[in-house]
């Protein structure tokens, strides 16, 4: 169907509709985006569309920030996108607009996709302080909780005052009871016990999956051409374990641990009600802090590590060691980024004399924001040399590898 210049539908014709972007419509759409990437300062060579005007105000509202930590004095501006000439704050503060954080919260969530925004909130918690967020209960309520805005609420915790703390627990309550519910099942599957192939079981998992009781229950329907029909598919149940573990989790709380202490607290959570663990939880920088006493409540953990400070792995390791009852049913788990800051020798011979013991010992390496591992492989690899395993795995395949040690 072709058009006219006036936008009416013409007569149909036999030529096919193109769907690729003219060079014009391609140029625009690049200034556009330049435009809404540069801010104001580019409005005297880039115009902003009316249909971006809601854009520009929302990232100028967080991003104009930036340019006053870096000393430039920001004009006031208008809804058109031109320069201020005045000076002050006002550039954050178009006029007739709701520029309150919860407005800002709002406009900013109906007009950018969830990723974009969930980013948008950690900067504006993380790195320009809007922490004015935590203190309102309908700004609460319209935060789209996720694991990287907790993350940075976590380290910018110290600075908060009490209500806007406490506005931080409710955000970390909901961050936490979501990976929860994501997680609870793979540790409880993968923990409870080993494979029972004596009992049948309903729970239809790949790694309980009997294939010797599914040939027996399925001989009866085999065809001519010997293809077998499968429709009962079994499954063996667990068993429980009859003895105790002793699980001794070692979490680093240095500045970069954030992500990682996250989960540490979420898994120390969930193994502190499985039956038949015994859950002891450590903190470390330079210290070593007992938090075995709250290790099934991680939203406490969080709310009370320090992130931040030096890195001292062998004192926290020598005081886990002290802890040992049983040293074949024990297990330590380190969770750190491996940059030690104190004695390597005394580590190392530390885990040396644990492994020979008889301790079964993981390093679990760092992750960063992006689920990548980030650790000093020099001193992770001299711990396996001394009888660690090292790995950088996420909580579910911690979960699958501390189910293979307990059964």
């Amino acid at each position: 169907m072709s058009t006219t210049g006036s936008g009416t539908p013409g007569p149909a014709t036999t030529e096919p509709a193109t769907t690729e972007p003219t060079m014009a419509s391609s140029e625009d759409e690049a200034a556009r985006r330049w435009r809404l990437v540069l801010g104001r300062y580019a409005a005297d060579e880039l115009s902003v569309g009316q249909q971006d005007a809601g854009l520009e105000r929302s990232l100028r509202y967080l991003y104009d920030r930036e340019y006053t930590a870096r000393g430039h004095r920001v004009g006031q501006g208008d809804d058109s996108g031109r320069p201020g000439r005045g000076a002050g704050l006002g550039g954050s503060q178009p006029h007739g607009v709701d520029v309150t954080a919860l407005g800002w919260l709002n406009e900013a969530g109906s007009l950018f996709p969830r990723e974009t925004f969930e980013r948008m909130q950690v900067d504006a918690v993380s790195r320009y302080g809007l922490t004015e967020l935590l203190q309102d209960d309908t700004a609460l309520e319209t935060l789209e909780p996720s694991r990287e805005l907790a993350v940075a609420m976590l380290q910018v915790r110290g600075a908060l005052d009490d209500r806007a703390a406490a506005g931080l627990r409710r955000v970390i309550q909901r961050v936490v009871e979501d990976i929860v519910k994501r997680l609870r099942t793979r540790f409880t599957t993968a923990v409870n016990g080993r494979i029972d192939r004596s009992r049948r079981s309903m729970h239809r998992v790949a790694r309980n999956f009997d294939w010797k009781r599914t040939l027996r229950a399925n001989l009866g329907r085999v065809d001519a051409d010997g293809r077998m029909t499968v429709q009962d598919v079994r499954f063996s149940s667990r068993a429980r374990r009859t003895l105790t573990w002793d699980v001794i989790l070692l979490v680093d709380q240095s500045g970069s641990m954030a992500p990682s202490l996250l989960y540490s607290a979420v898994c120390a959570g969930i193994l502190s009600g499985l039956p038949g663990i015994n859950v002891q939880l450590y903190l470390f920088d330079t210290s070593v802090v007992d938090m075995s006493h709250v290790a099934d409540d991680p939203v406490t953990v969080l709310m009370t590590a320090q992130l931040g400070g030096g890195t001292d792995i062998a004192r926290a390791v020598r005081h886990a060691e002290q802890q040992v009852r049983n040293p074949s049913r024990t297990v330590v788990a380190l969770v750190s980024d491996f940059n030690e800051g104190g004695s390597v020798s005394s580590l190392l011979s530390t885990v040396r004399r644990m492994a020979s013991s008889g301790v079964t010992m993981l390093g679990l390496a760092a992750l960063d924001e992006a689920a990548e591992p980030v650790y000093d492989q020099g001193t992770a690899r001299h711990l396996a040399e001394c009888g660690m395993e090292v790995a950088a795995l996420t909580p579910e395949r911690f979960a699958e590898w501390l189910g293979e040690v307990l059964s």
